[in-house]
């Protein structure tokens, strides 16, 4: 199993967004769905994270938490225009 640390955190957090956003397909059923409320909620879980770690992350960890929300923010903005 990959270590477990904040960018491995991060991740499981953002695929789980991008399942939601039906990008990727459920490993159970092999179906994509499209929920944005739970996609929503997981760019929400992450942003509260880095509020609360703000001043405890490296600045790799940094970087790569604001690169992960960019980008999830945008397809959130992109899927419900």
């Amino acid at each position: 199993l990959p270590e477990i640390n904040f960018n491995s955190l991060i991740i499981s957090l953002s695929s789980s967004a991008l399942l939601n956003f039906g990008e990727i397909a459920d490993p159970q059923t092999g179906e994509k769905k499209k929920d944005l409320v739970m996609a929503k909620q997981s760019i929400d879980i992450i942003s509260m994270l880095k509020e609360k770690t703000n001043g405890n992350l490296s600045d790799e960890e940094q970087k790569f938490v604001d690169n992960i929300l960019t980008d999830l923010r945008w397809r959130y903005v992109n899927a419900t225009q």
